[in-house]
């Protein structure tokens, strides 16, 4: 189906949190990619089936063997492993030391996961920064949302970062088949404007990235998510806000994918 690439700029955590929480109610069936350079987390925090150690060597460092070796997208099932409550995962890498050794493997692997059969891959890119590697992520990809909190440096450094990806991905780009951006905004305050107004300031950038949604600053809700994350999570805020978003960011890349 598609690759969902999500991100942030500095000043923006709580990629991981976003993206674990999108797969977890995507409306089709949905693989973690943790697709950040300097290495993942969910291997520490999480367990496979019955409690079982999730195993460090499956996922994106097996991988990228495979595609040095030149695999097909239906193989990304083989480096998959599954947690308990049954969301898939392709684990990152351990460290920063192992991103720089992947070399020129972002972009294939980028591909590869773009073109899974049958299933949408949320990745979880980390933060962008200028030469990085995840870049090429984000030009394979159907799409990218980037993440902010709604402070003033967070949408300063929003702009910027966004108004540069837009012209690496030739967003809004009329007939260049260029990569959608979209932003999600994690706040705390149901009825708070920040999404509406960042949109604006985007628009008075000229930036081609759509605002499609707001995700509960909830730690609570986040906390569980390093445990047993099925069951009264699914009551949080952060699950009922991500739903939303998870609906609409599906059916925009479901369209952009059939283009």
């Amino acid at each position: 189906m598609g690759l969902i690439a999500i991100a942030a700029d500095k000043g923006a955590p709580g990629v991981t949190t976003v993206a674990v929480s999108l797969a977890a109610v995507w409306p089709r069936r949905a693989i973690v990619a943790e697709l950040d350079p300097f290495g993942g987390d969910i291997a520490f925090r999480l367990r496979g089936p019955r409690g079982v150690p999730l195993s460090p060597e499956t996922g994106m460092l097996s991988l990228g063997l495979a595609a040095r070796r030149g695999a097909d997208p239906q193989q990304v099932f083989e480096h998959v492993q599954r947690l308990d409550g049954g969301l898939e995962v392709l684990l990152g890498l351990s460290s920063s030391d192992q991103g720089a050794g992947m070399g020129t493997l972002w972009e294939p692997i980028a591909q590869l996961l773009d073109r899974v059969p049958d299933i949408d891959v949320i990745g979880d890119c980390g933060r962008l920064y200028h030469g990085a590697p995840t870049l090429d992520v984000c030009r394979e990809a159907t799409a990218v949302v980037l993440v902010v909190r709604p402070t003033i440096d967070s949408v300063a450094h929003l702009r910027s970062r966004a108004a540069m990806l837009a012209s690496h991905l030739r967003s809004g780009a009329v007939g260049t088949g260029g990569t959608p951006l979209f932003v999600v905004v994690v706040t705390g305050a149901r009825d708070d404007r920040s999404p509406k107004e960042i949109q604006h300031v985007l628009g008075t950038a000229q930036v081609p990235a759509t605002v499609i949604g707001r995700i509960a600053h909830d730690p609570r809700g986040a906390g569980m998510l390093e445990g047993e994350w099925i069951g009264r999570l699914d009551r949080s805020l952060l699950i009922r806000s991500a739903r939303a978003v998870a609906a609409r960011l599906a059916r925009v890349t479901s369209v952009q994918a059939a283009v």
